[in-house]
């Protein structure tokens, strides 16, 4: 599986690389102007619109194939077999916190040494 995925990422980068080449090749629309007035593009290897149908042809089979890699690489990536257990099961106990002292209370709720309160009062 692992060999799958690796050929699959190969190929999904060389054809992001193809597309980003050939996008950056393409003229615009503005330069058929120029090629009107005899720029020169008339005598290229593919002809006067050859080279743009050949361009925009190779980029549309490119952006195909990088769709489908794209698609069979989060395929893959989502049916990775799942770790088996919870996530805290590995997680590091830390030491339990004793609780503070307190100083016992009787049945009404309010603390053993009656002069506790005259200890709050400021003075």
């Amino acid at each position: 599986m692992e060999y799958l995925f690796s050929t699959i990422l190969l190929v999904h980068i060389l054809a992001a690389i193809g597309v980003i080449g050939l996008v950056l090749v393409q003229h615009g629309k503005g330069a058929d102007m120029g090629a009107a007035f005899g720029s020169g593009a008339s005598g290229s290897l593919f002809g006067a619109t050859g080279s743009a149908n050949f361009l925009s042809r190779t980029t549309s089979v490119l952006a195909a194939v990088f769709f489908a890699t794209s698609l069979s690489l989060a395929y893959i990536a989502s049916n990775k077999p799942k770790a088996v257990g919870s996530v805290m099961q590995d997680a590091v106990k830390s030491q339990a916190v004793p609780a503070p002292a307190t100083a016992p209370a009787d049945k009404s709720g309010s603390p053993a040494d009656p002069d506790s309160k005259s200890k709050d009062i400021p003075k």
